[in-house]
């Protein structure tokens, strides 16, 4: 299907062919019929793209210091690198548009293929022949509704949660500054809520088509002294601020116009140093609208469709999209002829020449439309050919599943280096990950099934790189059929699931299994076991990880999609540990700092107990500052002290004597090693890089941490 994708680094809008998302829990399939181009948020993400990497860091001081921070922590190349690859990723346009329903996915509710419907979001309502939408994201469309015009409904809930905040009532006097397209919709809903409207705006062509469209506009220079006979003396009750200015005059403004406790509401994006003597002398009311109304930007209002009860919050973001519809269908509301261009989504890159200014055309509402189909998917592929056809010469031919921040930031680039394997196939669940990473990384075909990848006969080894609740399932399937598997850690959420792949791996005809435990590969781990080689006697261990903060609602934490931070990345440790000892951990004991409301059991002790009587602990927190070392190791036994420097440089002491190795090369956490070493074992047919026995013992000590942190108790692991 056809996509319209933005480039950063290069600030080029491109349509692109990228496979058909795939429908999910919750969510609709929608053949999109129209999208609405956003003349304010796509033009500054246009404007920012095309600038060139020194203005991209002075316009964005708060990025810049975030990579100088990375710098100091990670080192200049591996931060280079990194912002490179964020540079690199494509971003998807639109977020607002209507189509039809051709597909629904399990616990959709109210929704059934065949519906017209709006649909909004960022990442969701895209610029694309096809999109996924989540439930609440989704509104009904009467059949007699145009969907040129439906499209601007999200738009229209913005203007309508803004209105919503500003406690309308019939007969108030309102000022609308800006009068670009969401200021001439504002405006409308205004006056169909039975409010007096005035127009400001500092353009004289945009306040002559607001007259013509029978707004009351004034030009922003003759709105002071006409605002007394306007408001017959008392200022307007409300304000609504619909500009797109870097500059505080709207604000300013505002607080001059506004009545005694009037209401100043700030719908667009503008300077906000608010001047405080018309604010305080008036006690003005005033507040930034967030966007289209109550849920958005909640993920479980967003992503699990789970809706705000009506008798406590009546305007959500799919109710007020659903509002917007009913006016539409009333005639209390029309919008047609806001539109002035619209172009076949062929032709979208004329659509964003035009907000870019890159010619001279007068603008308003911009619209692209999509070819009409029956509406049956399978007239869309979810395999997009990406590199030519070309010969397979390694016996290793590879499908990787999950194409997201880490994989192509770092697994991926480790894979392209790889020699005499073959790239075959890619697949991310929304297809645009997939398309730019088998261009980039030159895999021959891009897919937004994972299923396309495990029963591909061509493919002999499958990657898992997706999040973690999909990790034992991807692996079943794929040993099943047959595959070699590398999953990224973890391997398992739930010891059910442990224990089908344990059962997997004891049939003697299962392929190779490999977990990304990359860190016991890295040279400096090498040198450092090699160190205690001869050991005669038990070692402690102490691992410390400030793995730093997460916001409560990144899915990491959430249990079924991420497992929590101790399954989903302390399995890492945990099998740090048992690779020092060279066995099997045999008992843990795990205690936790209270959460105090902030965390997420991710400020964890850990202590491991090996069969030869060694100790290990890990000090796993998320309460310290980022800008201290993310990881040390010490190691203690038979008079000698290893000291690991977050992989940087190695300490080795005995006999009064410290040698330190310092590798010439950056920070390497093993990763190369790693995925070489699951090569070989291919290729050689020999015995797993990892023991199984540890690979499953270390999957059962993570997910058995958190009983043992619950219960603040010692757990036999058997």
């Amino acid at each position: 299907m056809k996509q319209v994708l933005q480039y950063m680094n290069s600030g080029e809008s491109k349509i692109v062919d990228v496979p058909i998302p795939q429908v999910r829990k919750n969510t609709a399939l929608v053949r999109t019929a129209a999208s609405l181009v956003s003349a304010g948020t796509e033009r500054s993400l246009v404007e920012f793209g095309e600038k060139n990497l020194l203005q991209k860091a002075t316009s964005r001081p708060d990025l810049m210091k975030q990579v100088m921070d990375k710098a100091k922590r990670e080192g200049v190349f591996s931060t280079l690198e990194s912002t490179f690859n964020r540079l690199d990723q494509p971003l998807v346009l639109g977020y607002s548009s209507a189509g039809t329903i051709v597909e629904v996915g399990e616990g959709l509710v109210g929704f059934q293929v065949g519906e017209r419907v709006v649909c909004a979001g960022g990442n969701h309502a895209v610029h694309a022949e096809y999109a996924v939408i989540p439930q609440n994201l989704l509104a009904h469309l009467p059949d007699d509704i145009p969907f040129e015009s439906a499209c601007f409904a999200t738009l229209g809930a913005i203007a309508l949660n803004g209105i919503r905040l500003a406690h309308l009532e019939i007969g108030n006097q309102v000022a609308v500054i800006g009068l670009g397209l969401l200021g001439l919709l504002t405006a409308r809903l205004v006056e169909a809520n039975g409010c007096q409207v005035t127009g400001i705006e500092p353009s004289p062509q945009r306040v002559e088509f607001a007259r013509k469209a029978g707004i009351q506009a004034y030009h922003r220079d003759d709105i002071l002294p006409a605002t007394a006979s306007l408001t017959q003396n008392r200022g307007f009750d409300a304000v609504l601020i619909c500009a797109a200015t870097s500059s505080n005059d709207t604000v300013q403004l505002a607080g001059e116009i506004a009545r005694d406790r009037g209401y100043v509401i700030s719908l667009g994006v503008v300077g906000l140093n608010i001047p405080r003597k018309p604010f305080y002398e008036k006690e003005i009311h005033f507040q930034v609208s967030r966007s289209s109304g109550p849920g958005r930007y909640d993920p479980v209002y967003e992503e699990a469709g789970i809706d705000y009860p009506l008798g406590y919050v009546r305007w959500t973001e799919g109710r007020n999209l659903q509002a917007f519809v009913q006016l539409l269908q009333s005639s209390k509301l029309k919008v047609a002829d806001l539109i002035t261009h619209q172009f076949a989504i062929e032709d979208a890159a004329k659509a964003y020449g035009i907000i870019a200014g890159k010619t001279d055309e007068a603008y308003l509402g911009i619209v692209l439309t999509y070819p009409h189909t029956n509406g049956d998917k399978k007239e869309q592929k979810e395999r997009v050919e990406v590199n030519a056809q070309r010969m397979y010469h390694s016996t290793i031919k590879v499908g990787a599943i999950g194409a997201g921040n880490y994989a192509k930031a770092t697994f991926l680039p480790v894979m392209q280096k790889s020699l005499n394997v073959d790239l075959v196939a890619i697949a991310s669940i929304n297809g645009v990950n997939a398309q730019h990473a088998a261009q980039k990384f030159g895999f021959e075909y891009a897919s937004s099934s994972a299923e396309t990848i495990l029963n591909d006969e061509t493919i002999n080894t499958v990657v898992i790189m997706t999040r973690h609740q999909d990790h034992a399932d991807f692996t079943l399937k794929a040993l099943h059929n047959g595959k070699h598997v590398y999953c990224e850690k973890p391997l398992a959420l739930t010891l059910e699931e442990l224990d089908k792949i344990e059962i997997q791996l004891e049939k003697k005809s299962s392929p190779l299994l490999m977990v990304g435990f990359n860190r016991r590969f890295a040279p400096l781990s090498v040198q450092l076991k090699k160190f205690f080689l001869t050991r005669k006697e038990p070692l402690y261990a102490h691992y410390t990880v400030n793995a730093g903060y997460l916001p409560s609602n990144h899915w990491l934490h959430d249990p079924v999609e991420g497992g929590g931070r101790i399954i989903g990345e302390g399995c890492h440790f945990i099998d740090y540990l048992t690779f020092l000892v060279g066995d099997t951990p045999v008992n843990v004991h795990a205690a936790a700092l209270a959460d105090q409301g902030k965390y997420h059991h991710d400020n964890m002790l850990l202590t491991l107990e090996f069969k030869d009587g060694s100790v290990g602990s890990i000090a796993y927190l998320a309460n310290g500052d980022k800008s201290f070392p993310k990881e040390r190791v010490e190691v203690f036994s038979g008079g000698k002290v290893a000291v690991l420097h977050d992989y940087r440089s190695l300490d080795l002491t005995t006999d009064g004597h410290t040698h330190t190795i310092r590798p010439h090369s950056r920070q390497d956490k093993g990763h190369q090693a790693a995925w070489g070493a699951f090569l070989q074992c291919i290729r050689e047919g020999s015995e797993p890089p990892i023991p199984y026995n540890q690979l499953v013992a270390v999957s059962r000590a993570a997910i058995i941490t958190m009983k043992a942190a619950a219960e603040k108790k010692t757990i036999s692991l058997g």
